[in-house]
């Protein structure tokens, strides 16, 4: 990864405190029971997990991760991915499930970038400055009018709306043009990653999130963020079931309490909070639920 260097988990944790006006208002949530995953799973039909952290660290598979997954199908469980990454094409996320010993379905896995593409869906046709890595497969990103912004300050100026969707490669400049062309002219700006950070082999890295922030903090403009906690990307992985089973029915499996945990509460969905490997690891939890309001079901180290 290559935006700026890794964040501690103490700066990203503080960082998602300050930002807490741009998110759904905590609701207290669930009764912090510390458990073993195993046996927490007995009273859901559904079980959605988080993926960064969850499931894998970076391009790694957390290990006993996929076997969890094939113990819980053979007890008839249901279980999908609500991941919000979107920087890849959902294609290639599925190969790379595959790659770590996974056997989702696509049908299994829900991404921010599928939720950010119904959004925009209704509107207006534009032309997009992208944040995303010029060498990345845009996929299905490619059926829209875009322009990927880099060094060139003329792409921000022409650009009529931007969509921040992938922070590889993203650099401190690119920022500072980004600033600068939305105050010039305030144009609509849809975040497909609300995450401040992601768990990666050499640390946390900094996501679009981040720097959606950064730009509404300098900028005064109201970004649009499509993911957890958001309810749209929880919606559409809803949707997809026929049938789908009551909200109490469903826990939502996540490292981070500003998205996986907040989100799950306000889904009505019950919440364990994973600490061993993603955003809270190293960190005292139990003072993170005190200072940010937002409590899980259940504490786990690890699924």
């Amino acid at each position: 990864m290559s935006n700026f260097q890794a964040v501690d988990p103490a700066e990203a944790f503080e960082a998602y405190l300050r930002l807490h006006h741009r998110l759904p208002a905590a609701t207290g949530g669930g009764q912090v029971l510390q458990a073993d995953f195993a046996d927490i799973t007995a009273a859901f039909d559904l079980i959605l997990f988080d993926a960064y952290g969850v499931l894998n660290v970076g391009e790694t598979a957390i290990p006993g991760a996929a076997d969890t997954i094939a113990a819980l199908r053979s007890l008839g469980k249901t279980v999908a991915v609500v991941s919000n990454s979107a920087a890849y094409p959902k294609s290639q996320m599925m190969t790379r499930y595959a790659k770590l010993g996974f056997d989702f379905a696509p049908t299994e896995v829900v991404t921010s970038r599928e939720a950010l593409l119904r959004r925009i869906e209704h509107e207006p046709p534009r032309l997009w400055g992208l944040m995303l890595n010029m060498h990345s497969d845009p996929g299905e990103i490619a059926a829209l009018d875009t322009v990927i912004l880099t060094d060139d300050p003329q792409d921000y100026d022409r650009a009529e709306g931007f969509l921040l969707i992938g922070s590889d490669g993203w650099t401190e400049t690119r920022q500072t043009l980004l600033e600068a062309a939305i105050r010039r002219r305030p144009r609509p700006v849809f975040v497909g990653n609300p995450d401040l950070v992601a768990p990666r082999e050499t640390g946390l890295s900094r996501e679009p999130g981040w720097f959606a922030h950064s730009l509404a903090d300098a900028t005064g403009i109201d970004p649009v963020f499509l993911g957890k906690p958001f309810p749209d990307i929880f919606d559409h992985a809803l949707s997809r079931f026929r049938h789908p089973p009551v909200a109490g029915r469903v826990l939502m499996v996540g490292d981070t309490l500003h998205t996986d945990i907040l989100g799950g509460n306000q889904a009505g969905f019950a919440t364990a909070l994973v600490t061993a490997h993603g955003s809270l690891a190293g960190l005292d939890v139990t003072a993170a639920i005190r200072r940010s309001a937002i409590a899980p079901d259940f504490i786990v180290e690890s699924i």
